[in-house]
C-alpha cells in the first residue's frame, strides 16, 4: 500500500521539476524551460469580451512579457511550491520585491513595526522612502523578544516586518509568536527568508502572510543573476503585489534571469546542505581561536537563541559572522591575507565570500546606528560556499597566523 505521505512531491523533487514539465504547446518537449525572450505574443483574434486580466498563463495565454512570460511563470510556480504558498511574484531585485510588498500593504498614515537588525538597505528604505516620503510611521524594535513587538503595535499598524536570521548578527525572532501578535492586531506579517531559503525555513507554515527573498542569493546560488520574489497564500495581497509588479511599478524579473534562477534551484537542496556543513565547521574553528572574540551562528550551542533555531529552522544555514580580536587595521590585514575567500558583498553563491558590514552592507547607517545595533569595525560576515571545508579553514587559519606574526614583530 502507498504511504499517504508519498502523495505529494518532496522538496528535492519540486526543486528540480515543478513548473517546468513539458506541455502541449509549441515547445519540442524540452526537459528544461527555454528562455522565452519575446516581448509580445500573437493572439488568436479580436475578442471584445476578453479582458487582459482574463488571459491565463496556466493555459499558455500570453499577451506581453511585462504582464506574463513563460519562463518567469515557470519560476514563479516553482518558488510558490517551495515556500508552500499559492502565489509568487518575481522582481528585478530583492529590494524591489520588498518595496512592492510594503507598498501593497500600507498607505499614508499607517504604521510599520520592524526588526531593528535588518539589512542596511531595507532599514534605509523603510526610513527614507516610506517614513520620510510616504508618511508611513516606522518603529524599529529588538524583535528577539516578541513582547517588544507587541508593545510597539498600535491601532494604525498594518505591517510587521521581520528578518530571521538577521543580517549580519544572525539574530532570530519567533515567527509563530510574532504572527500571532500581528494577527491579533489585524496586521500582516512579512518575513525576509533570504538567509535560510525555503529549504531550512518556511515562514508561511509558521503563520507569516508573505515571504520575500533576494533570489540573487541562495535561490540562484551562482552569483550571476539579480532578482527578488514575494510569496503569499493571501489572494488579496497577491493581487495587490501582482498589480504593482506588472502595472504599478512594471518591475519584473527578466526572462534570462528567470532561466538562471530555475537552473540554480535544481541544486538548491544539495547546495544548502554543503553550505551548512561548511559554515558549521568554520564557526566551530573560529569559536575556538584566540584571535576571535565572538562567533555569531545559530548552529553553535553558544548561540543565545539556539532553542528557537531548533524549533523553527531545519538547519542553521551558510552564513556566520565573527568579531576579530583587534582593530580596523587588523581586519584590513586579515582580509588581505585570505585567498579562498573573496572580499565582496552578497552571499549564497557556491563561492565563499567575506565582507565587512561597517564599510560595505551597512555603510548607509550612521556610526551611531551601527554601534547601537552592535555592528563594530571588527565584525566580519562570512558566506560559506561549497568548497571543501578543510581548504576554507586552512585559509582562515593562515590569515589568523599572519596576524599573530605581525603582532609579534610589532612587539619586539
Amino acid at each position: 500500500m502507498t504511504d499517504p505521505s508519498d502523495a505529494d512531491p518532496r522538496f528535492e523533487t519540486l526543486a528540480v521539476t515543478h513548473g517546468e514539465q513539458p506541455s502541449h504547446d509549441e515547445r519540442a518537449g524540452d526537459v528544461t524551460m527555454p528562455v522565452h525572450l519575446s516581448s509580445t505574443y500573437e493572439v488568436p483574434g479580436i475578442d471584445p469580451d476578453t479582458a487582459l486580466e482574463d488571459l491565463d498563463p496556466e493555459d499558455n495565454e500570453y499577451l506581453y512579457s511585462r504582464l506574463a512570460n513563460p519562463t518567469r511563470h515557470a519560476l514563479e510556480k516553482r518558488l510558490a511550491a517551495l515556500e508552500g504558498g499559492d502565489h509568487a511574484m518575481t522582481f528585478a531585485s530583492g529590494t524591489s520585491a520588498i518595496v512592492a510588498t510594503v507598498t501593497a500593504t500600507v498607505e499614508p498614515g499607517d504604521h510599520v513595526v520592524a526588526f531593528d537588525d535588518l539589512y542596511g538597505g531595507t532599514n534605509t528604505m523603510l526610513k527614507e522612502l516610506f517614513r520620510d516620503r510616504l508618511d508611513v510611521a516606522v518603529d524599529f524594535v529588538d524583535a528577539r523578544d516578541p513582547e517588544n513587538v507587541a508593545d510597539a503595535v498600535r491601532e494604525e499598524t498594518e505591517l510587521v516586518w521581520m528578518e530571521t536570521p538577521t543580517n549580519p548578527l544572525l539574530r532570530l525572532c519567533d515567527i509563530e509568536a510574532i504572527a500571532s501578535i500581528a494577527a491579533s492586531a489585524d496586521a500582516r506579517l512579512g518575513v525576509d527568508n533570504t538567509f535560510l531559503s525555503p529549504y531550512f525555513q518556511r515562514p508561511l507554515d509558521l503563520g507569516a502572510d508573505v515571504v520575500v527573498h533576494s533570489t540573487t542569493k541562495y535561490l540562484n546560488g551562482h552569483s550571476d543573476s539579480l532578482g527578488g520574489v514575494a510569496v503569499t497564500d493571501d489572494d488579496d495581497l497577491a493581487n495587490e503585489i501582482g498589480f504593482l509588479q506588472q502595472v504599478g511599478m512594471g518591475n519584473v524579473l527578466a526572462p534570462f534571469d528567470a532561466f538562471l534562477t530555475l537552473r540554480g534551484l535544481k541544486t538548491l537542496p544539495l547546495r544548502m546542505r554543503q553550505h551548512e556543513t561548511n559554515a558549521a565547521e568554520i564557526a566551530a574553528f573560529l569559536d575556538e581561536h584566540d584571535r576571535v572574540e565572538t562567533v555569531y551562528y545559530p548552529g553553535l550551542e553558544s548561540h543565545p537563541q539556539r532553542d528557537l533555531a531548533r524549533r523553527q529552522m531545519d538547519g542553521a544555514g551558510g552564513v556566520l559572522s565573527f568579531e576579530l580580536a583587534g582593530d580596523l587595521a587588523d581586519v584590513e590585514r586579515f582580509v588581505a591575507e585570505l585567498e579562498a575567500f573573496e572580499l565582496a558583498v552578497s552571499l549564497g553563491g557556491v563561492e565563499s565570500l567575506i565582507e565587512h558590514p561597517a564599510s560595505m552592507t551597512h555603510s548607509p547607517l550612521s556610526p551611531e546606528e551601527r554601534a547601537e545595533l552592535g555592528i563594530t569595525d571588527s565584525l566580519l560576515r562570512v558566506s560559506a560556499g561549497v568548497e571543501h571545508p578543510r581548504d576554507l579553514i586552512a585559509d582562515l587559519d593562515a590569515a589568523l597566523e599572519a596576524l599573530d606574526r605581525g603582532a609579534r614583530r610589532a612587539s619586539r
